[in-house]
């Protein structure tokens, strides 16, 4: 190759280099997706006309610090699957997933999820003896008795330290929860048990997160009661912005409700209030009075800012 040649050569090279120097997009910013900071309701039985269906039951996608939870899964998986869709959310691009309780109206849509999303992982309560997103129990739990023979003998008389009990979902990956805690930075699950006729002894899961502007609480069916609840957030950060999900007061007398709203109100000076599911209409219609404008509707489909600055 001749000089002339070789300069030619070094110099469509050198073009070639600075063209794709300046052509190579810098890192992408944030988007308006990864800066969502937002509930939507999935599934919920009140709500506006859509192509969203309604139906007895709970499932929320929270989006915050980049995270995206899926909070319960409503009744029936071919319904979740259906409002997902209505919505364009991709469940397969989860972070992770909360399980409040064990009742079919928030569990039901389990199926759907594994489906699309096998391997994600599940945040579930971990419940007594025999909980139906699997545990474990000492094996002391039973009495035993010596003088049986072996062949009539649990583990012919020699059981492991501990029971391990299988879960409705055999391979999913769930991790039991049974005290408070951190699993994000500023997002917490809160772990109660309840004392409540019909759920006693039943742990609940609720979702906490620490905004700038105070705890964002979602709540499944708030069976260990939605102001213990509370309650747990308030150590964590006294200053309480929103409560969503369902209070449990859907059976609940007209006394009963107005105390469980004065106890929100002008006890734990809650801001803002979405309540759903399980809240009852008579509650909406007593938590509309109180809290007025702090009032968020929250029917199925809705999106609702956890910043005030977004609202």
């Amino acid at each position: 190759m001749t000089s002339g040649s070789r300069l030619i050569s070094w110099s469509v090279t050198l073009l070639l280099v600075v063209g794709c120097a300046t052509t190579t997009p810098a890192a992408p910013a944030a988007t308006t997706e990864t800066a969502k900071a937002q509930i939507t309701i999935l599934y919920d039985a009140f709500g506006k006309p859509s192509a969203m269906q309604k139906d007895w039951g709970y499932a929320a996608l929270i989006e915050y610090g980049g995270k995206r939870i899926l909070f319960d899964s409503g009744n029936n998986p071919d319904i979740l699957a259906r409002n997902v869709k209505a919505k364009n959310i991709d469940l397969s691009k989860l972070d992770f997933v909360v399980m409040s309780h064990r009742h079919g109206d928030h569990m039901g849509g389990l199926t759907y999820l594994l489906k699309v999303n096998p391997r994600v992982k599940i945040y579930a309560p971990k419940d007594g003896l025999g909980g139906v997103y699997g545990t474990d129990w000492p094996s002391s739990f039973y009495r035993k008795d010596p003088s049986l023979p072996p062949e009539q003998r649990y583990y012919s008389g020699a059981p492991p330290e501990v029971i391990q009990f299988g879960s409705g979902w055999p391979g999913a990956n769930i991790q039991l929860v049974d005290k408070t805690g951190e699993i994000a930075p500023n997002i917490y699950l809160l772990s109660l048990v309840s004392d409540k006729p019909g759920t006693l002894e039943m742990r609940e899961l609720s979702l906490a997160i620490k905004t700038p502007e105070g705890m964002v609480i979602v709540v499944g069916c708030s069976h260990p009661g939605i102001d213990r609840i509370v309650a747990e957030a308030s150590t964590i950060n006294p200053h309480i912005h929103m409560i969503a999900g369902g209070f449990h007061l859907v059976v609940a007398s007209d006394p009963e409700i107005e105390k469980i709203v004065v106890t929100l109100h002008d006890r734990f000076r809650v801001e803002f209030v979405a309540p759903g599911h399980c809240t009852g209409e008579p509650a909406f219609t007593a938590l509309q009075k109180a809290f007025g404008d702090h009032y968020l509707y929250a029917g199925l489909g809705t999106s609702l800012a956890l910043s005030t600055s977004q609202k």
